[in-house]
């Protein structure tokens, strides 16, 4: 057994300023205008599968900062910082949990890095969102992150819809990894409303929480095993169970994961298909999430940080930063152009995989 700082010892050592809480403030607060619908913008959450390398990752951070102001008028860009990975079975669990990617499983030094990669990010005005993956861990950095998510293996567990209801953040939902949409929609019903629950608190003494839910809740499509639910039909299921439930109608779209097949490519075509959508009349759509960094494709880890390749993830494969700011840019110019165009658009890309989709993109 080892031990580990008090949440109240890591966050006085790593303190948030003054000026790095009112960011993370306006960040939640932006998000949360995009999901009520008062701004028309999309929220796009966009970064690695998973952080590995905090270099890497504020190489990839100064990549999106830099075309974050050319696309606000279209997009509000939150940064991937996932630091803890759900695993089916058995594999490294996260930047966190062993941040020297050989087993040693230094999670004094994980917890310490990274909160001094989200401090970093916030000073270079990037908001980070991620996968709260363990409760206990939570608290060492929840206070840093604008968006947050509860996966697709923990969003019918109990213990994280409770905990959900106590963030003060915006936090949406995965169906499961079947595709069960209700799962989502469960989650985001129950942590929108008060629950009382037990966690650590001062000197990890156990105390109740009681929370007043957490009206920012809303659920993310990430497809399921047997099919994609990025098209119209899945949309208006899940919309259909919003209402069921008595939630707000608004829904966020991964373009990864089962939607893609988990091929990095095919994003772009589950991010056009969505960008389609959106401008053709389902202002419910409110946001896409997709995986990319600084090269493409992923590479193959076996505790051996010296053989990596640079900017390359060690998880799920991302699309390349070439692919995604083109990818981007063409977001933003079909969403301002006239609708003739937008529809000679969405015929041509019926037919994406049938050329190369970087080159088509650079030359529509």
């Amino acid at each position: 057994m080892i031990d580990l700082p008090s949440y109240e010892n890591l966050k006085s050592a790593f303190p948030l300023k003054e000026s790095q809480k009112a960011f993370i403030e306006q960040s939640r607060d932006t998000v949360r205008q995009i999901l009520e619908g008062k701004d028309r913008r999309l929220l796009l959450i966009i970064g690695p599968c998973s952080i590995h390398d905090p270099l890497s990752a504020i190489e990839y951070a100064h990549c999106l900062k830099a075309i974050q102001q050319e696309l606000s008028s279209h997009f509000f860009i939150v940064m991937r910082v996932y630091c803890e990975k759900a695993r089916s079975s058995f594999g490294w669990k996260g930047f966190l949990y062993d941040p020297c990617l050989d087993g040693s499983h230094q999670m004094e030094l994980g917890l310490r890095s990274t909160r001094t990669l989200l401090l970093n990010l916030i000073d270079l005005g990037v908001p980070a969102g991620t996968e709260f993956l363990d409760p206990v861990t939570a608290p060492y950095y929840e206070e840093l992150i604008s968006w947050g998510s509860i996966g697709a293996r923990t969003s019918s567990s109990q213990p994280h819809r409770q905990f959900a209801s106590g963030l003060n953040l915006p936090i949406g939902f995965k169906n499961d990894i079947g595709g069960n949409i209700s799962v989502a929609v469960q989650g985001a019903m129950a942590a929108s409303q008060p629950q009382s629950y037990l966690a650590f608190g001062h000197g990890a003494r156990p105390v109740l929480i009681r929370t007043s839910g957490n009206r920012d809740s809303h659920i993310v499509l990430r497809g399921g095993e047997v099919q994609p639910n990025y098209d119209p039909s899945s949309i208006q299921q899940a919309i259909d169970h919003l209402k069921e439930a008595v939630l707000p109608l608004r829904v966020l779209i991964d373009c990864s994961h089962q939607n893609s097949r988990k091929l990095a490519q095919r994003q772009i075509e589950v991010f056009q298909s969505v960008l389609q959508q959106f401008k053709a009349g389902n202002q419910l759509i409110r946001g896409l999430m997709v995986e990319s960094f600084l090269n493409g494709g992923c590479q193959p880890f076996n505790e051996s940080a010296a053989a990596l390749q640079y900017g390359v993830s060690i998880t799920d494969p991302c699309l390349d930063w070439p692919s995604t700011s083109t990818l981007l840019r063409w977001g933003a110019e079909y969403l301002d152009r006239e609708e003739e165009y937008a529809e000679a658009e969405r015929e041509s890309v019926k037919s994406i995989f049938q050329w190369n989709p970087v080159e088509a993109l650079i030359s529509s």
